[in-house]
């Protein structure tokens, strides 16, 4: 797209485990812009005990959203992109078998360790060099062996890819997501059947894989019909959104972290080779890919789903709950009076009436001989410190793995409008934060598609200096006080 090209208008659809948005998109020389049209509320379905998703009915808001863009304007591409690891399995005639299962289902649990007794972690990390977590979508799987489900299935397909399968009937699987499975090989950048077949996982249900900006195909009749618009093509962005709102991270050099603070938080570096040491695994760092061949060098860190979990739990209970006022109340409390490991596992399931999230937070503190948080300022203070704490571990860590040095934190996604979080994050990692686009799953979905419809965005930097010239970013100098080396030996 030269600087007198039309710009383009795509559908950038945006899936969190919380809420979905579709979003229209317009993308120019100068012009990086979004507009949302339609939200939608998420989260797993309790059916007969499991934990699963709606995907249907996520279908149907997407449907919706995307006739709404294409009744007020062009709709030159549509792209999606989604969490990692859940699948759908479809039979031989391409029917779903069954409700996608949520990674916080409680199916997994044990799992790692079964799969340990038949391949040695050591030499799965060297194939995929993938953090072991019990929701991976190889761990899923092996809870599945035995199920009819598993026994018709003829594809596996990530839900980004599923999605995309009922609207263009084209089946396959995007590598950035594809990474995230625990069945890629991280170097070779394909499947590892081998590996599938030690495991007892069928290897003929993965499907072809395919490239971030390749066309996926152009949407069925029916759905041109539902849209009132034919000959729209569906665009394999970075269908896991981490990969999404890297490319949207407006880095200016090479030498920096980054942090998509959402849900979940992804702490890491972008590289262009895996690395697969034994102290990598250890540390508990994966190797994902990213857009243009790139290497996501990650440590996933719980999030902000323990502040929203509690938020949620004191909105339920009647209790003051607006964010911003416990925000502010939670700026007040003493620095690291209380922190703990916010990767605890107990902290993973949705809050229930049983086991709400401030109450294992408080519980989780007294293991760990730190004061209890009491009143709902201390429990986000608590959340928040714990946060900035595995923030610096991590990106300290990282830097060491990989030897690549930094001189700056890039914050992405929702969590760079918690000024609190970003300060703290500053703070911590003793560097400057970068905190925003807050959209930036949405904005690399955007620009990958615009550079497959032409737009002139040859590679990450092109991309990445139009964010930089159209998003207002706001920066974060580090300041001293706190003591972080002190509460980072209080939980070692």
């Amino acid at each position: 797209m030269s600087s007198s090209a039309p710009s383009v208008r795509v559908a950038a659809v945006d899936l969190g485990a919380t809420s979905g948005r579709v979003m229209a998109a317009v993308v120019g020389p100068d012009q990086l812009e979004l507009q949302e049209v339609r939200r939608f509320p998420n989260g797993g379905v309790p059916i007969r005990g499991a934990l699963v998703w709606d995907v249907v009915g996520l279908h149907r808001e997407i449907l919706a959203g995307l006739r709404e863009i294409a009744r007020t304007g062009p709709l030159d591409g549509i792209g999606i992109d989604s969490w990692a690891v859940d699948y759908g399995l479809l039979d031989r005639d391409g029917e779903l078998l069954g409700s996608p299962y949520s990674h916080r289902d409680a199916r997994t649990t044990g799992v790692p360790a079964r799969v340990a007794a038949l391949v040695d972690p050591a030499a799965m990390y060297a194939v995929g060099g993938l953090q072991e977590l019990p929701f991976n979508t190889v761990f899923q799987l092996f809870a599945a062996r035995g199920t009819s489900a598993l026994e018709s299935a003829e594809t596996m397909l990530l839900l980004p890819d599923l999605l995309a399968y009922w609207l263009t009937g084209e089946r396959g699987a995007e590598r950035t997501n594809a990474s995230t499975t625990g069945l890629y090989d991280a170097r070779a950048r394909a499947w590892a059947p081998d590996l599938a077949g030690l495991l007892g996982i069928p290897a003929g249900i993965l499907p072809p894989l395919r490239d971030p900006g390749s066309v996926i195909g152009q949407v069925l009749p029916a759905v041109a019909d539902a849209l009132g618009t034919a000959g729209v093509p569906v665009i394999a962005v970075g269908s896991h959104d981490t990969a999404s709102a890297v490319v949207a991270v407006p880095a200016e050099s090479e030498r920096f972290a980054y942090i998509s603070s959402g849900t979940w938080s992804l702490v890491g570096l972008e590289l262009e080779t895996p690395v697969l040491s034994e102290a990598a695994r250890l540390a508990g760092f994966t190797n994902e890919g990213g857009v243009d061949g790139t290497i996501r060098f990650l440590k996933n860190v719980m999030g902000l789903w323990v502040l929203s979990e509690s938020v949620r739990v004191w909105a339920t209970d009647g209790e003051p709950a607006d964010l911003r006022t416990l925000l502010a109340a939670a700026a007040a409390e003493t620095p690291l009076r209380t922190v703990v490991d916010i990767d605890d596992p107990s902290l993973l399931a949705p809050a229930s009436s049983s086991a709400p999230m401030p109450a294992r937070l408080r519980t989780l503190a007294v293991a760990a001989g730190e004061p209890a948080p009491e009143t709902p300022a201390q429990v986000v203070r608590t959340i928040l410190d714990s946060l900035a704490l595995a923030y610096r571990r991590n990106v300290r860590r990282a830097v060491a793995l990989a030897g690549h040095e930094i001189d700056l934190v890039h914050v992405v996604g929702g969590g760079s409008h918690n000024e609190l979080l970003c300060q703290l994050t500053a703070d911590a990692c003793g560097l400057p934060v970068l905190a925003g686009p807050s959209e930036a799953a949405a904005l690399g979905n955007a620009l990958v598609q615009a550079r497959s419809l032409g737009a002139d965005l040859p590679g990450l930097a092109a991309m990445r200096a139009l964010v930089r010239r159209t998003h207002d970013l706001v920066r974060y100098e580090p300041c001293s006080g706190a003591d972080w080396d002190g509460a980072e030996a209080r939980l070692s």
